[in-house]
């Protein structure tokens, strides 16, 4: 009876201290973590654009009077030179005609004023008139002279209006909408249209003065900045334009209502898809070689800190304060707080604490 009794409670401590191993190995909960490991990492700065055509002028009259002619369509391209409008001016040719005559007539003066010299010269000379007498004629020839150069002015200033009546394209490139309709009444400095040339095109974005100045300190130590002969734009349908533009200049003050400084990138634009005053937006591109990166899943902020898990060689967590730089997608760039090779939980850091052991399985998570 009492070898019985002892054999009963020998087995019952045993199965009590097998099951206490179970619990315990039931505890230990199963946590994802992921390896650090650093990578080329390229990082992406979307900024709004605004477009504009390297060159877009207005067409204006210069003259008052009736749109007798449109020789150009809208959205058609033209050439420097050729003519687009004419406006009538029957007062301006009535000018020219006059300033021609005036001329003329300015010049037969001056002729006959210059023989009336050669002639009393030779009096003079005979001394059958007074010296006073030649002085006098000549006068006359040099007012005759004046006249004539005031006469072929007025005939240059009449001729400019008169070529004013056509309006020729400036430059290469396309007629934009046109306003108004033939017979319209126009007048000194009345918009007709305009002219863009859009064989390249220019996008202006900005980047803020604390964003500037953090550029050209990297720029000037060497470190990772976008690649200013390497811009990609893309437009407002969402699709990625297939040229690369250059930045070619850098406004040369701050804009004082938004505190940012306008970039200048060119595209070329061979196909013309791309108009004065499109929009769209600009990509730069940084190469940033051998970053650690982190998914935010990993992050928790406490008090404005950040920290992650750690798992230490006997697979206890420990948390740990992180320096975060940029966000990439869903993740972050490691200033300082970890390092290469190091395990750090990717997933339900909610349900840890300081000390916690886990069974780590590891995964593969690509940045």
């Amino acid at each position: 009876m009492h070898r019985l009794f002892v054999c009963c409670v020998l087995t019952m401590a045993l199965l009590s201290c097998k099951n206490n191993q179970t619990n315990q190995n039931q505890s230990i909960a199963e946590i994802p973590v992921i390896r650090i490991k650093p990578s080329n990492t390229v990082f992406n700065n979307n900024i709004v654009a605004e477009i504009q055509a390297v060159k877009n002028v207005e067409i204006r009259s210069r003259i008052k009077g009736y749109l007798e002619q449109i020789m150009v369509d809208e959205g058609k391209e033209v050439r420097k030179g050729q003519p687009l409008f004419k406006i009538s001016s029957p007062e301006y040719t009535a000018e020219y005609t006059k300033a021609q005559a005036t001329l003329k007539r300015a010049i037969a003066e001056e002729k006959a004023a210059r023989l009336e010299v050669e002639r009393v010269e030779m009096l003079a000379a005979k001394n059958v008139v007074v010296k006073s007498e030649l002085v006098l004629v000549q006068s006359k020839a040099d007012i005759a002279k004046a006249a004539v150069d005031e006469a072929r002015a007025t005939l240059k200033n009449a001729e400019a209006f008169l070529n004013f009546s056509t309006i020729t394209a400036p430059f290469d490139g396309v007629v934009n909408r046109i306003p108004l309709k033939i017979g319209s009444l126009i007048n000194e400095g009345d918009l007709l249209t305009s002219v863009s040339d859009i064989s390249s095109i220019y996008a202006y974005f900005y980047l803020s003065e604390a964003e500037y100045l953090k550029y050209l300190k990297a720029k000037t130590k060497g470190d990772s900045v976008p690649d200013e002969r390497n811009i990609h734009l893309k437009l407002a349908d969402g699709s990625q334009y297939k040229h690369v533009g250059i930045v070619e200049t850098v406004a040369s003050e701050i804009e004082g209502t938004t505190g940012a400084i306008a970039f200048r990138a060119r595209f070329i634009n061979p196909e013309k898809m791309i108009k004065h005053g499109a929009s769209g937006t600009i990509t730069l591109e940084t190469n940033m070689g051998d970053v650690i990166m982190i998914p935010q899943k990993s992050v928790m902020e406490i008090q404005n800190k950040n920290y992650v898990f750690v798992v230490d060689k006997s697979n206890k967590v420990k948390m740990r304060s992180v320096a975060l730089g940029k966000r990439i997608g869903f993740n972050y760039i490691v200033q300082h707080g970890v390092a290469k090779e190091e395990l750090i939980v990717y997933e339900g850091v909610q349900l840890l604490r300081d000390g916690n052991e886990i069974k780590p399985i590891e995964k593969n998570v690509k940045n």
